[in-house]
This record gives C-alpha cells, sequence and structure tokens, in this order.
C-alpha cells in the first residue's frame, strides 16, 4: 500500500475532535495528508490539533457549528485561501438524538435540531467543499450516513429519517458530479464503538447489536480505513453509492 496516498492533499474533517472524525483524520495524516478538523467542541478540537502536531502531522482546527451557514462557509474559504485548494471533504459530525422514543413522546425541538446537525449539516459542508473543488475538477467527499438510514431504526425517528436523507444527498448530488473530477459517496456503519454512542439507552444499544451478525462493535480504525480508501485517488470509478461497514447488517 501507498502509505504516502494524500501527499500534497487537503482533507477537510468534520467532527474531527473527536470519535470516527478523529480517526480518519489521523488515517489521512498519517499517510501524509493536510487535514483541518471542523468542530464545535473548541477544547477538544484543540487537544485533538496539538495532539496530532505533536505526532508530527500537519493539522490544523476550526471551531465550526456546521448547521450554520456563515460558520461553514467561513471555514471552508479560511481553508481554501491558506492552502490554496481542497482535495477531500468528510462530514463525520453527527449527534443521535432520544433514542428509545416512540414517535408520539417524541418532541419536535429534538427533531429539528437533529435536521439541523445530521441533514442540514450534511448539505452545507457538500455545498462549500464542492464549490471549492469545482475550481480544480477533482475532489472526494464522504457523507456519514448510518445502517439506521438504510433499514430503518425503530424508536429513533429523528436520527434515522435524517440518516435516510443523508442517503439522498449522495444519490443526488453524486450523480450531478459523475461527469467531473470530483466524487460524491457515504458510509453507512453500524455501531461503532464512539463516545457519540454513550448516552444511548441499553435495550436501544441490544436491538441494534442483536442485528450485527458478527456480534460485535465495529472500531473507529476500521472505519477509518475503508473511509481512506473511498476519499483516496483508487476509488475513482465510485460515485453517489453508500457503502457500508456494518459487520453483515446490511441487505442491500
Amino acid at each position: 500500500m501507498d502509505m504516502k496516498r494524500f501527499e500534497n492533499q487537503v482533507a477537510v474533517i468534520s467532527g474531527g475532535a473527536d470519535g470516527l472524525g478523529k480517526g480518519i483524520a489521523e488515517r489521512i495524516a498519517s499517510e501524509g495528508g493536510i487535514v483541518a478538523l471542523f468542530d464545535i467542541n473548541e477544547v477538544l478540537l484543540k487537544k485533538t490539533v496539538d495532539g496530532l502536531i505533536t505526532k508530527g502531522a500537519a493539522a490544523i482546527g476550526y471551531t465550526v457549528d456546521i448547521s450554520s451557514e456563515d460558520d461553514v462557509q467561513e471555514a471552508i474559504q479560511h481553508v481554501e485561501n491558506k492552502f490554496g485548494r481542497i482535495d477531500i471533504m468528510v462530514n463525520a459530525a453527527g449527534i443521535v438524538g432520544p433514542t428509545n422514543t416512540r414517535i408520539t413522546d417524541y418532541h419536535l425541538a429534538d427533531f429539528d435540531k437533529i435536521y439541523n446537525i445530521n441533514l442540514r449539516g450534511a448539505f452545507l459542508m457538500t455545498k462549500y467543499a464542492v464549490k471549492a473543488m469545482e475550481k480544480k475538477n477533482y475532489g472526494r467527499i464522504l457523507l456519514f450516513s448510518s445502517m439506521a438510514g438504510k433499514d430503518g431504526n425503530p424508536f429513533m425517528a429523528g436520527y434515522t429519517s435524517m440518516k435516510a436523507g443523508v442517503i439522498g444527498l449522495v444519490k443526488g448530488i453524486g450523480k450531478e458530479y459523475a461527469q467531473t473530477g470530483i466524487t460524491v459517496n457515504g458510509l453507512a456503519p453500524a455501531v461503532i464503538k464512539t463516545a457519540m454512542n454513550a448516552d444511548t439507552a441499553p435495550e436501544q444499544m441490544k436491538y441494534m447489536l442483536d442485528k450485527i451478525p458478527m456480534k460485535r462493535l465495529g472500531t473507529v480504525e476500521e472505519v477509518a480505513a475503508i473511509a481512506a480508501w473511498i476519499v483516496s485517488k483508487e476509488s475513482s470509478f465510485s460515485t453517489g453509492f453508500v457503502f457500508d461497514i456494518s459487520g453483515g447488517r446490511a441487505t442491500y
């Protein structure tokens, strides 16, 4: 394997302070990429960026609320101005919201909050990443969906519907740019061992784990490995597609 797959490439990664975003940033940086991390958690973001720099990585952090168009536009523009290009955008920021909750008990405020981050945020990150990538006619965009968006998790109305919306975004925008050098793909994990799942109700976690034939959680390192391939130059004939990393859960 070419351990310098991302040399001279600039990757923007939302949700980069922790979890999947951090793991993907570490993987891309380890293969020579420059990583610009977006996250709303300023303290954790600084810690992660400092850690990457200490390991010799080229990393920079931006405090960004991806549901804010102004935040996203300004941060993307700043990265482009600083480095002259954006080659990769991974949108890994997201929240779970209420779990083990019937739709009749699901508050609209919670539904709207998940929409703002998980779907509106994915739209905004894609919109402004594409604007930057069009100038070089090259780019790799990866949006995180979920197995919940593919086959539906009960009692998670907000998360499930927004992740299904991300799948639609991937398919539509992938086709819009299919004849360019820009690809748009998605990744739908089953349950991965991250802090994001710390507040998931035990009953909900059991339901999701029972659906995985391998009977274990995925790891951040496993997700980072497939994500790195999807956003590499090697992945040149896949667009508008949602890959899965599900331990056998995926049925289509």
